[in-house]
């Protein structure tokens, strides 16, 4: 695999060298990102593999969850995006767990130190107050610090135009399994104030979250609610030095059932965030100083047991242009993570991070650029571990890119790993994790194609696995992957978009004294190909189309008596089909749109015993005053 991805990547670097030199840099490649670097970049002067879902496609995700929109992007697969929606949703990027995502809002991390793992819920992140998405893959812990394995996803909260003094929207939609959606807003400002307050409401009865494969359907369906409010201030408090404080809130319940193929008509969960900080951002000659703090206080009740985690960051960093062609990135953050629980085995355990970090960007040496930096974690139990990034990139023209990154990682055990009310084990070890991956990246034929081929190999070391009721740490997981993403602008009102995305994987332990390697991506396809159709045909009315298919998945189940050994079950392969549409009127202001999904009622499990839903529509109107 390794050979032939080197030898395409060479051969389609030759042959984009030939290509046109069209004046007009593709959109990708000339887009602004902050994910990257931690401030604007254009993407074509990194070499870090980005993906940026913008308001425009959001705006046309109102009948999805977070959860759905992330699924169909290249290299990421969110188990129960499709299953009951009050289902917890795994995030498996490029085949990694949760546990190696971080998740980002505006540029800071969010953190549970209840969640299994560290992981945070999706479903306290509502899609109705999101401006933008980055999702940067591969290796991040220099610059974002422990957990960001196999990436991070920046997500960008609206704020209010600084062009209206205020502006309202909303919208509101209703579908099937009884399904109502609403959310309401306002914003504005001016070059001196931004604001923006958001508030969403989401309800549905559901399907039954376990699979009911009796003749006579018994089995409840299993309710779901979302609330949350957003709001963000954006103030110049004197030349060049901006203030954004900010605060959100979001809360979640629903039924559950009792385990796969097996129901229940009682268990219920309710979780709640708060979270607050401001970020500081002072602008000068040569460069800028930012400084931000957060405050998450997540609070969950499930099945009637209390789960509750707090945690702060502060952080500050600041960008210097030494030269014309050179910037230095400084920075230093402190985190601080706390499990309320006074039943562990430790009460209330606590940890702290304290990391300094340092990034050299070299700038368009002839079309090379250059990123390189470096990570001291200091974590309060676990000791010193460094971490380090080494990315070149080079345009061969205008439009074609070719790159490489390697890059270390780090992750912690978290507090419910190590103290927890299930699996807990105080003796585990730090996972450090190693990352390489090449591409390139081009526009061809004057922008008609553009095009994106990354191959990626990642190793973690002291892999933490749950076995036997307990985490433990095993010798070493191996992961690689390729990712093709093709598009196509057959007219400025037609595009198609395609992508192919492979990952394989093993974890090796030491059984008897010798070491044994087996296959253990569960629930995470080999294979998943997608294609979306996007045609504006006329000023006001947008249709689309898209399909993904996942290949098959295997899960894990208890073999017979007495030993009741876990045991490999395929999961059948399946497709999913999808249609959207939208009639703009009143000069955009307001917008009627529907959301079909799953056309043919594919019948799958993303989960083996718990169901998925059927054919169902979203359909809705918004409005913008």
């Amino acid at each position: 695999m390794n050979k032939k991805l080197l030898s395409l990547a060479a051969l389609m670097a030759t042959l984009h060298a030939t290509a046109q030199d069209s004046t007009t840099v593709r959109k990708q490649m000339d887009e602004v990102v902050v994910t990257a670097t931690k401030y604007a970049r254009k993407a074509s002067e990194t070499g870090k593999v980005i993906t940026v879902i913008d308001r425009t496609v959001l705006d046309r995700s109102v009948g999805k969850d977070l959860s759905q929109l992330l699924t169909e992007q290249t290299g990421m697969v969110v188990n129960g995006a499709t299953s009951n929606p009050g289902k917890d949703k795994s995030i498996f990027f490029r085949g990694a767990t949760s546990n190696y995502t971080v998740i980002l809002i505006n540029g800071i991390p969010l953190a549970d130190p209840s969640g299994t793992g560290g992981a945070f819920d999706l479903r306290l992140i509502p899609i109705d107050q999101i401006e933008r998405i980055e999702i940067l893959k591969g290796a991040q812990s220099t610059l974002y610090g422990s957990n960001a394995v196999a990436g991070v996803i920046n997500i960008i909260t609206r704020n209010g135009s600084k062009n209206k003094p205020a502006e309202l929207y909303g919208n509101y939609a209703m579908g099937s399994y009884n399904t109502i959606k609403a959310n309401a807003g306002m914003g504005g400002g001016n070059d001196k104030l931004r604001y923006n307050i958001g508030f969403t409401h989401f309800e549905t009865k559901g399907i039954s979250e376990a699979l009911d494969t009796a003749a006579v359907k018994s089995f409840d369906k299993d309710g779901y609610m979302q609330k949350s409010v957003n709001v963000n201030l954006d103030g110049e408090i004197i030349d060049n030095l901006r203030v954004k404080p900010f605060f959100r809130y979001a809360a979640i319940s629903g039924n559950f059932d009792a385990g796969s193929f097996f129901d229940s008509k009682t268990n219920s969960y309710d979780s709640k965030l708060i979270t607050a900080g401001t970020q500081v951002n002072y602008k000068f000659n040569k460069g800028q100083v930012t400084a931000q703090y957060q405050f998450d206080d997540v609070d969950r009740i499930s099945g009637g047991y209390t789960f509750r985690g707090k945690a702060q960051i502060a952080e500050a960093f600041a960008q210097y242009d030494v030269h014309d062609k050179v910037q230095v990135l400084l920075g230093f953050d402190t985190r601080i993570q706390q499990l309320l629980d006074t039943t562990a085995a430790k009460k209330n355990p606590e940890i702290t991070i304290y990391s300094p970090y340092l990034s050299f960007f070299l700038k368009d040496l002839n079309g090379f650029y250059l990123e390189a930096g470096a990570r001291l974690n200091n974590h309060s139990q676990f000791g010193n571990h460094f971490t380090y990034s080494f990315n070149p990139s080079y345009l061969i023209n205008k439009n074609v890119k070719v790159f490489a990154n390697l890059a270390s990682a780090f992750r912690a055990p978290s507090l419910y790993e190590l103290y927890g009310f299930y699996g807990s084990n105080p003796e585990l070890k730090p996972e450090k994790s190693y990352t390489w991956e090449i591409g390139t990246q081009a526009s061809l034929i004057n922008n008609v194609l553009e095009t994106r081929v990354v191959y990626f190999n990642r190793r973690i070391k002291d892999v933490i696995t749950y076995i036997n009721n307990r985490n433990v740490n095993l010798n070493e997981q191996k992961d690689q992957g390729l990712e093709i993403e093709p598009s196509i602008n057959v007219t400025k009102d037609l595009n198609i978009k395609l992508y192919y995305s492979y990952v394989d994987g093993k974890v090796t332990t030491t059984q008897n004294g010798k070491d044994s390697s087996y296959y253990n991506l569960v629930r995470r396809p080999k294979h998943a190909f997608g294609a979306t159709i996007g045609y504006q045909v006329t000023k006001n009315l947008f249709v689309s189309t898209n399909v993904y298919t996942y290949g098959t998945r295997y899960d894990l189940t208890f073999g017979p008596a007495p030993d009741y050994a876990q045991v490999m079950v395929p999961l059948k392969a399946y497709t999913i089909w999808n249609a959207y549409a939208e009639y703009k009127l009143v000069n955009n202001r307001i917008r009627i749109f529907a959301d079909l999904k799953n056309i043919t009622d594919a019948k799958y499990q993303e989960v083996l015993g718990y169901g998925t839903m059927g054919t169902n529509i979203t359909a809705g109107v918004a409005v913008r005053l």
